[in-house]
């Protein structure tokens, strides 16, 4: 089963064109991890990314608070910027353990985040239903 577009704005909390952001910078990942580039280079699409998301998110935030809707700017903003953090976080454990195989990273500890960020929808999405 598809989600609509609708569905997933409603359940992660991103708005369309931060979507987009999203998805571009997985079809140039994609594309740089196909051509075999330092792992560090292949991560550079999901970072900046992930800064174009907290910046867009930022000036919504402004809009939002200047409209008189800060609660829903508030919890907007700090919804956005976990699962910006996790995000990151997961990335930047990934991306060091595919530099250094031979590091004290376990697996577990790489895909923490995930676990979290997974958790959280689940929630979210239990609320919104």
């Amino acid at each position: 089963m598809l989600f609509t577009v609708q569905e997933l704005v409603q359940w992660l909390g991103f708005a369309t064109f931060e979507m987009a952001i999203q998805l571009l910078g997985i079809l140039v990942f994609s594309v740089l991890q196909s051509l075999k580039l330092d792992w560090w280079n292949v991560f550079i699409p999901l970072f900046v990314a992930d800064g174009l998301t907290a910046y867009f998110t930022v000036i919504v935030f402004i809009r939002l608070y200047q409209d008189g809707d800060m609660r829903l700017a508030g919890m907007r903003t700090l919804w956005i910027a976990t699962v910006l953090s996790l995000k990151f976080i997961f990335e930047m454990l990934l991306c060091q353990k595919l530099v250094q195989p031979s590091s004290d990273l376990s697996h577990g500890l790489i895909m923490s985040p995930l676990f979290i960020l997974l958790q959280l929808l689940m929630v979210r999405a239990c609320r919104v239903s």
